[in-house]
């Protein structure tokens, strides 16, 4: 796919066909497996649309379809590249790849991470946006952090639905409430009350011809992938003082500011808030790996002073004090590494 999107001479979604079929595309994290079980358990036999999930497994091994499969009456899989999706099956994003929609097909890529994450949940609700407009029915659940909620607002900006779940009904509030400070959702509801919701929508009839996407919404899905010539991110986005904690390049941030995000040239993508969290586990990893290079230089000079006979006494002290140095250093250093983030 990535190979497709350098070479082709135009930019596979931006001659898209629209599908004849409404499609629902669905986004989940924290306590998301929970919810999906209950929405496939209520949804009729047959449903009359296709369901793409994305529930954030990293590069896990998962066997979400297989348990989904026993939960309900309708089909789930793991979705493959390239296949159509049909009325009646839910498509589960495979771990470790991006799913999205390229016309009427299923397309997966292991592109660059958004949110540090692996599948996520924008890049899918971004090609349902842009290929099927008026025919699709974004749904974020439960889940911690804002992925999904830029890819929201693009499929309400391309004349499609969207459901949010009530964030006090939510293991996870912290998706829902996200999304809702970027998008006026058409339904906010209780997971008690989508699959009913669900079936009402997939049973309506759309009048008019799909829209074009916003320019700015096509432009980030090629930048997704990508920007070998290093133009067109700098169409929608300027520099920022931020690095990407992916690959180390230099972040732009997005033009549009709704909600703010960040990318690079490599693709890597993040949002304010996911750049941040991100941030503070990697300086968690790196004030950690600091400590331990700090109590390996302490013992060191400290074996060295017991078994170097040829110093001279003040060399020898020199060395015993510069240990006590850092072992005070490594007290204050577990101080801050030990302190409960604030609330």
């Amino acid at each position: 796919m990535l190979i497709l999107c350098v070479l082709h001479p135009q930019p596979l979604w931006l001659s898209w066909k629209t599908p004849t079929t409404d499609l629902f595309v669905i986004g989940a994290s924290t306590g998301g497996v929970e919810a999906l079980f209950f929405l496939s358990s209520r949804l009729p036999k047959d449903f009359p649309a296709p369901i793409l999930v994305v529930q954030h497994i990293g590069a896990h091994r998962s066997h979400l379809p297989e348990l989904i499969r026993r939960r309900g009456p309708n089909n789930a899989v793991e979705a493959k590249d390239g296949e159509c999706p049909l009325p009646g099956t839910i498509y589960i994003a495979p771990s470790d790849q991006h799913m999205m929609m390229d016309g009427d097909v299923i397309r997966l890529t292991r592109g660059p991470k958004e949110h540090h994450t692996r599948p996520a949940i924008d890049p899918l609700f971004r090609s349902a946006a842009i290929s099927l407009g008026p025919r699709a029915v974004g749904i974020i659940l439960t889940g911690m952090l804002d992925d999904g909620a830029s890819g929201l607002r693009a499929i309400k900006n391309c004349g499609g639905l969207t459901i949010v779940q009530e964030p006090t009904d939510a293991v996870a509030p912290s998706m829902p409430m996200s999304a809702l400070r970027v998008v006026d959702a058409d339904h906010v509801t209780t997971l008690e009350n989508i699959p009913a919701l669900m079936c009402s929508l997939a049973a309506r009839t759309i009048a008019g011809a799909k829209a074009e996407a916003p320019e700015w919404l096509t432009l980030e899905q090629m930048s997704s992938f990508g920007d070998p010539q290093m133009k067109t991110l700098s169409e929608i986005a300027t520099p920022s003082p931020f690095t990407c904690l992916d690959c180390g390049g230099t972040l732009f941030e997005l033009k549009d500011k709704t909600p703010l995000r960040f990318r690079c040239h490599t693709g890597h993508g993040y949002s304010l808030r996911s750049l941040a969290s991100t941030q503070e586990e990697m300086a968690e990893k790196t004030l950690w790996a600091s400590i331990r290079a700090l109590q390996e230089r302490e013992a060191l000079l400290r074996r060295a002073a017991q078994v170097e006979h040829d110093l001279s006494s003040h060399e020898n002290g020199a060395m015993l004090r510069e240990a006590d140095r850092l072992a005070d250093t490594v007290v204050e250093l577990r101080k801050t590494a030990e302190k409960p983030p604030a609330a």
